[in-house]
């Protein structure tokens, strides 16, 4: 889906929207981080970790692409394609350093740049800059493949949604998660493309991916660094589940 984002010539004009974009996500990225590690203070270690990192790794490009092409189409999709690099280089940078006091630099590079939503967007860079073709029946592929992402997607969080019980909600922490996740850090991107006076599709950009519930990554990791996993998975299920009513809504302002 991202390689076929990049089917449309790049311009000048696309450049420096992907740049305003890719400075916006490392903005969104370190206040979350920072902000991390203030809010969450008055819980115990083993839970303030895993809050600090639900709070800054989310699904944007699991989750967070299929929903911008649905609601921008492909020129959003280009920018939504660097919107999401630096919540990766966050995720085994900072992120992985929340739970083990520090981070291993090089593995985090490796893991960074061998990422395939990063290697893709590389790729697909070429294909624009020298509007290479790719044959027709390729192409059908591709588009169809990438349109394959939404439906998967939804299954998959169907499929998490049936290990919710009452108990789940009955933890307020994970209540104020979302409420950080979903509603706080979306609204600070809007305010930002905002003050930048920013085309709605950038808005739109940066509003929904920063508005995807908490990573997946989160419970892997807990369970990794011996944190909570439980806490994790928790979190991760009460935060996916808010966010099918917080993502109709942060739309409505984009």
């Amino acid at each position: 889906m991202i390689f076929n984002s990049f089917s449309m010539h790049i311009t000048v004009d696309m450049l420096k929207q992907a740049a305003l974009c890719l400075g916006v996500a490392f903005f969104i990225c370190f206040a979350a981080w920072l902000g991390g590690k203030v809010v969450y203070n008055m819980y115990p270690k083993e839970k303030k970790s895993v809050l600090q990192y639900a709070t800054l790794v989310n699904k944007a490009a699991f989750l967070g692409l299929p929903i911008v092409k649905a609601v921008l189409g492909e020129a959003g999709m280009f920018l939504a394609s660097i919107f999401i690099i630096p919540n990766r280089i966050f995720m085994w940078t900072a992120g992985v350093s929340i739970f083990t006091a520090e981070a291993d630099k090089k593995a985090a590079f490796k893991k960074v740049m061998l990422n395939p939503c990063v290697i893709v967007i590389f790729i697909g860079l070429f294909r624009s800059f020298t509007d290479f073709t790719l044959p027709e029946f390729l192409a059908k592929s591709i588009t169809g493949l990438g349109n394959c992402t939404t439906p998967l997607s939804m299954v998959l969080i169907g499929t998490m949604m049936t290990e919710l019980t009452p108990a789940s909600f009955k933890d307020w922490s994970t209540v104020y998660l979302a409420f950080m996740r979903l509603v706080a850090l979306p609204f600070l991107a809007l305010f930002i493309m905002r003050l930048l006076n920013a085309d709605p599709i950038m808005t739109g950009c940066a509003v929904i991916l920063t508005a995807m519930p908490a990573g997946s990554t989160t419970a892997l990791l807990a369970e990794k660094y011996g944190s909570d996993p439980v806490y994790a998975s928790k979190c991760l299920l009460t935060n996916t589940l808010f966010s099918l009513i917080t993502i109709p809504i942060m739309t409505l302002f984009i």
